[in-house]
């Protein structure tokens, strides 16, 4: 059934599980948060999709934005408000949702659309990427350590298929256009066979470098100012 959702774009990727934190200092997404926190009218409360800007910045008008066809709602966990509106904000991925349409942003500012929630399938064969993906994502860890970054996989790296396949794609340090393609794939089979090939080109990429370069780094939080 269609969802009508408030749209935060970001020139980032969520996925289901995954935290994120936000600092909102732009006027539009102040009027957002406040809204999904104080008044959520015709949406899920403390609930709004975060979908990938695929052109344009996070700053700067809306109409100028190309947007990713898939997002992913978010719940939020923690919210703190300061005395100049802003906000410290910590969201968990929720469902993978479809973009049917977009309203203009009316005097608020900000995007609502007419959304679908996609269903989240296993897949065939599933296991077996299952088990091949968590090896490489083990190996890729280990060389990220080799390479001066502090980089662990999770002690509750989940080994059923589909949280995995969420799990190793939030992880994962590589453009937005693979995570894109990870969050958009039909099922966790199909993910984790997308997974498995981008971890073993990062290996061999790793595996290459005496010096990781800037651009493999961690990014810092996000945030719109």
């Amino acid at each position: 059934m269609p969802h009508r959702l408030p749209l935060f774009p970001l020139n980032s990727v969520l996925f289901p599980g995954a935290p994120l934190p936000l600092r909102v200092f732009e006027e539009r997404y102040r009027r957002l948060m406040g809204d999904v926190l104080d008044d959520p009218g015709d949406a899920v409360s403390g609930t709004f999709g975060v979908v990938g800007i695929e052109l344009g910045q996070e700053v700067g008008e809306t109409s100028a934005h190309q947007l990713a066809h898939v997002g992913c709602t978010a719940e939020v966990r923690t919210a703190r408000r300061h005395a100049d509106g802003t906000f410290d904000v910590v969201v968990e991925g929720g469902s993978r949702f479809r973009v049917d349409s977009v309203e203009d942003p009316g005097p608020k500012g900000y995007l609502r659309a007419e959304t679908t929630f996609l269903p989240d399938e296993v897949g065939e064969g599933a296991e077996d990427y299952a088990e091949r993906v968590g090896h490489l994502f083990s190996v890729y860890c280990r060389r990220l350590r080799g390479l001066g970054v502090g980089a662990e996989p999770p002690r509750d790296l989940p080994s059923a298929p589909l949280p995995l396949s969420y799990a190793v794609a939030a992880a994962m340090v590589v453009d937005q256009g693979d995570k894109q393609r990870l969050l958009e794939a039909d099922h966790a089979a199909q993910r984790l066979q997308l997974a498995a090939d981008l971890l073993r080109r990062e290996n061999r990429v790793l595996t290459s470098l005496p010096v990781l370069p800037a651009e493999h780094l961690p990014q810092p939080e996000v945030g719109l100012n």
